[in-house]
Formats: C-alpha cells, sequence, structure tokens
C-alpha cells in the first residue's frame, strides 16, 4: 500500500509540474504584470481633482451571492450522495462501496488539486488554450475580490465563483469512473484522475468558457480586445451554457477510452451483471435532477431572468426525457423499466445543459423527448458497435446526450425557434442576425475539438499509469469484489 502511495504522490508532483512548466512556457510575457481576468477593476484610489473622480466599482448584489452559493451546494449534492448512489445502485453488490469510495475521494481530491491550481489554469488570463498562475494556491483572492458575470456592471464574489467552478470540476471526474467500473485499481483511478484533470478538464473549461467579462466592452475594438483574451472556443462563439462540452462530451470520451485501455469485466456476456439495488438508481437519479438546477440556473451566475429560462428548461426537458426514453423502451421491449426512467432522467438533463440558457421552452421539450430516445440507441445500439464495456453506460447517456445536446444548441437558440439568440455587448441588445448553419458549426468545433483533447489525452494518461502501478485489479481480486479487496469493507452483512 505504502508503494502506490508513493507512486501516487510521485505522478502528482509530475503533473503539477508538467502542467506549470507549459503554462509558464505560454504565458511568461503576461505572467510579470497581469491581473486575475476574471475579477472586477479595483476601486480606484482618490484623485487630487474631483472632477476626475473614477466610477465606484461595482458591488456584489445579496440575491445574487445567495443564489450562487445555494447553486454550489446543489451541485455538490449532485456528486456525493446523487452520483454516488446512482452508480452504486447500478454496480453490483460486491462493488458497490467501491464506487461510493472513489466518488467521495475524488471530489475531494479535486477540490484541493482546484484550489492549488486549478482555477488559476481554467479561469484566469493567459493563452487561448490555459490560464496562467495569478491564482495559484489561491493567491491574492480576497473577500472583496469579485468576479464578472455575462452582465455590464454586476459581479459577484470570486471565492463563490471559484468554488462553483471548483463543483463542476470535480463531477466532472467522477462521471468517468462508470465507464470503467468494477475492475479498476484505486490507486490506478486516482494518479489517472490528476492528469486527466490537469491536461484535459482545466484546458477545455479555459478554452470553452474563460473571458474578462463584459464590463470594458464599449465599442467594437474593445469587444474585439476582450475576445482576444478569452479561451480558443469562446473566440470562435461556441454555446455552452453549463458544460455540453466541458463536463459531459470531456468524461464521457474519457469514459470510453478507459473501457478500452482496461478491458472487460471477467464474465462480460456471459454473467448477469445486472444492477444491484434500483432504489438507489431511482434515488441517485432524483437527486441528480434536484442538483441540476443549481448546475444549470447557477451557471447564469446571476438570479436573473436567464436563470429562470434554465431553471424551467431543466425541469421540462428532463420530464421530456423521461417519456421519451420510457416509450421508445415500451415499444421496442414490451414494457417500460424504473431503470430506463431513471436513464432517460439523466440523459434530458445531460442533453439540455448545454442549451439551457439559451433555448426556449419548447426547444427544450424538443431536445428532452431527443434525448430519451437517442440516448436509449446510445446504450443499446451503439455500445454494441463499439464493443466496448463501458460498465455504467457514460458514453451511451453522456457523451451521446452532450453532443446532441451541443449541435441541437446551435439551433433552438434562433430566436426564430424561440431561442434568445447571441447577446452584443456593443449594442447592448441581442444580434438582430442569426445563422443557424453557422452555428452549428460552431457547435460542431466544440465537439470535435473535446472529443480529440481528451480523448488524447486520457489515451497518454491510462497508459502512464498502467505502465507505472498497473491499471487493473486481478483476477481473485475482482471476482471477490473490489469492496473486499481493495478496502476491505462489506456493504451488506450476510
Amino acid at each position: 500500500m505504502l508503494t502506490w502511495i508513493k507512486q501516487l504522490v510521485a505522478g502528482s508532483a509530475m503533473a503539477m509540474a508538467i502542467g506549470f512548466t507549459g503554462i509558464t512556457v505560454t504565458s511568461v510575457a503576461y505572467a510579470d504584470d497581469a491581473k486575475p481576468a476574471v475579477t472586477a477593476p479595483a476601486a480606484a484610489t482618490t484623485p487630487a481633482a474631483p472632477a476626475a473622480a473614477a466610477a465606484p466599482a461595482p458591488t456584489p448584489n445579496k440575491g445574487d451571492t445567495a443564489w450562487m452559493m445555494v447553486s454550489t451546494a446543489l451541485v455538490l449534492l449532485m456528486t456525493v450522495p446523487g452520483l454516488a448512489l446512482f452508480y452504486g445502485g447500478l454496480t453490483r453488490s460486491k462493488n458497490v462501496l467501491s464506487i461510493l469510495m472513489q466518488c467521495m475521494v475524488i471530489f475531494s481530491v479535486i477540490t484541493v488539486l482546484w484550489a492549488i491550481y486549478g482555477y488559476s489554469i481554467a479561469f484566469t488570463e493567459g493563452g487561448a488554450f490555459f490560464g496562467g498562475m495569478d491564482r495559484l494556491f489561491l493567491g491574492g483572492m480576497t473577500p472583496d475580490s469579485n468576479a464578472a458575470t455575462f452582465s455590464k456592471g454586476i459581479v459577484i464574489p470570486e471565492y463563490v465563483f471559484m468554488a462553483f467552478q471548483a463543483v463542476f470540476a470535480t463531477i466532472t471526474c467522477c462521471l468517468i469512473i462508470g465507464s470503467f467500473a468494477e475492475r479498476a485499481k484505486f490507486s490506478a483511478i486516482l494518479l489517472f484522475m490528476i492528469l486527466w484533470f490537469t491536461f484535459s478538464y482545466l484546458p477545455i473549461a479555459h478554452m470553452v468558457w474563460f473571458w474578462p467579462g463584459p464590463d470594458d466592452i464599449k465599442d467594437a475594438a474593445s469587444l474585439d480586445a476582450i475576445t482576444a483574451k478569452a479561451g480558443w472556443l469562446w473566440q470562435k462563439g461556441i454555446l455552452d451554457f453549463a458544460g455540453g462540452t466541458v463536463v459531459h462530451i470531456n468524461a464521457a470520451i474519457a469514459g470510453l477510452v478507459g473501457s478500452f485501455a482496461i478491458g472487460k469485466r471477467l464474465g462480460y456476456g456471459k454473467e448477469a451483471m445486472k444492477p444491484h439495488n434500483l432504489v438507489y438508481v431511482m434515488i441517485g437519479a432524483s437527486l441528480l435532477w434536484f442538483g441540476w438546477f443549481g448546475f444549470n440556473a447557477g451557471s447564469a451566475l446571476e438570479a436573473n431572468g436567464s436563470a429562470a429560462l434554465a431553471f424551467v428548461n431543466t425541469y421540462l426537458a428532463t420530464a421530456a426525457a423521461v417519456i421519451g426514453w420510457s416509450l421508445a423502451e415500451w415499444i421496442s421491449k414490451g414494457k417500460p423499466s424504473m431503470l430506463g426512467a431513471a436513464s432517460g432522467c439523466v440523459a434530458g438533463l445531460v442533453a439540455i445543459t448545454p442549451a439551457a440558457g439559451f433555448v426556449g421552452p419548447m426547444g427544450a421539450l424538443i431536445i428532452g423527448v431527443l434525448a430519451g430516445i437517442i440516448c436509449l440507441w446510445g446504450v443499446t445500439g451503439l455500445k454494441k458497435m463499439l464493443g466496448s464495456d463501458d460498465s455504467l453506460d457514460v458514453f451511451g447517456i453522456h457523451g451521446v446526450g452532450g453532443i446532441l445536446g451541443a449541435l441541437l444548441t446551435g439551433v433552438f437558440a434562433a430566436p426564430s425557434l424561440g431561442g434568445t439568440g447571441i447577446y452584443d455587448y456593443v449594442a447592448n441588445a441581442v444580434a438582430p442576425e442569426y445563422s443557424i448553419v453557422s452555428q452549428l458549426w460552431i457547435q460542431s468545433q466544440g465537439v470535435i475539438t473535446t472529443l480529440i483533447w481528451s480523448g488524447v489525452v486520457s489515451f497518454i494518461a491510462f497508459k502512464l499509469v498502467d505502465l507505472m502501478i498497473g491499471l487493473r485489479v486481478n483476477e481473485e481480486e475482482e471476482r471477490e469484489g473490489l469492496d473486499i479487496s481493495s478496502h476491505s469493507e462489506e456493504a451488506y452483512e450476510i
């Protein structure tokens, strides 16, 4: 045990060193004099001439701040206990504690790494692919530090923004483990997560979500200057309200690669591997639905109409997906199942995530129904075509649903179809023109970039971990169950 802990620590240090070296190379010109990009300008000192007095810095609204803290807690609930129970119920009884343990520990490890370097790499100025190191160890952040929102002159405390983005990172990493549940080494999973978080999650989050905020946009020239500082995919104009690319596609392709790298479970295709507790599955899915209101509506960063739209769309799309999956299963298999309804629930949540604040309620219903039907195919027909043992159908739901949602965002965001369109910060109004074809191409670039980036990083990370400590438990440990062999515990006393 001490040996793999030492290897894990060494691997962690290596990942951080490589990551920081890369960041230093790409942003050395910036690092000496840059200010944290997400923070609002500091209040100006009192000038000598009263006539030149600067406008006071924006002050966070208490309602926005309270809503964002609640949203952060809701997203935390999605992972522990929501995702943990959902995944735990889907495994066999001899492996349920291993999944719960993985969720709890990965959540904690990524939280700590986020505070040490993750937040800085993802959400400060640097390059188009990686941020800088201004917030390394959360340095320079105080209770008076503010983060920009999507509205001019509106800010929230940076501590709240940092914590909200942290829980996104944690659940993304935890999603991955479902693809290779019941056969991977605990130590290997932790080391892989550190590498993947550093080299896949952080750069993709920066590419898709980072920008300095709208406050300094006055005209076309200032808009261009602000956009030039943003992440690569943000510059292209991708619409991803709450993480279709950053969270779901990113995690799903990593899980799929892992299912191939680690190999199929012993007896897969020959032995029954049914979920051991569908009550857990239903409770977990319900907690995910509940927490997802923070996930999607919280991504507005304010308690405003955009948050209300995302809230309603999350509600409607998920219900539609439950109906879509259940009806499709009823027609194709003769009976609808609780497992299918719970899976449809998650599929709808996934698909509406990138679209939540951009599409109208009727668009959300269409996205939800399609997600339920197409993700059912994803966990049946597509899974057979790929030949993978994606244990808990991470790619079939999160990958397929994420891709579907990301692409349909480009369609239903059109004002002509009830969407919000694209906001013009120069005119301070919705842009009069919207091209579905053009936006679909931009959305496709985001999907393709995420699939390739995460796929390549995942493949390399799995190979490195396999060389260092091995990926898989031995046959005897797998047959005994990971609860006993990895953690010396049993979920149920016989």
